[in-house]
């Protein structure tokens, strides 16, 4: 998989385009569980803002995780 936008990817740096084919990888792993992509609107506003209040908790725990092993 590549990024889409060639000529700005070209001006990425490598974490960059790390993350840029992190989430080309992320869209083809919703597509094949889901079956559909985000363009779709399925969900309200409220359901994708509870979605986004659920993936932020899950990140504050990794990154108290994280904390607690350089302490």
């Amino acid at each position: 998989m590549e990024c889409y936008l060639h000529t700005e990817r070209d001006s990425m740096s490598k974490i960059e385009k790390q993350v840029c084919e992190k989430i080309l990888q992320r869209s083809e792993v919703g597509k094949k569980k889901y079956g559909i992509t985000m363009e779709e609107e399925i969900l309200s506003i409220r359901q994708w803002l509870i979605h986004l209040q659920e993936e932020l908790m899950d990140a504050t725990v990794y990154v108290e995780k994280i904390l607690e092993s350089v302490e």
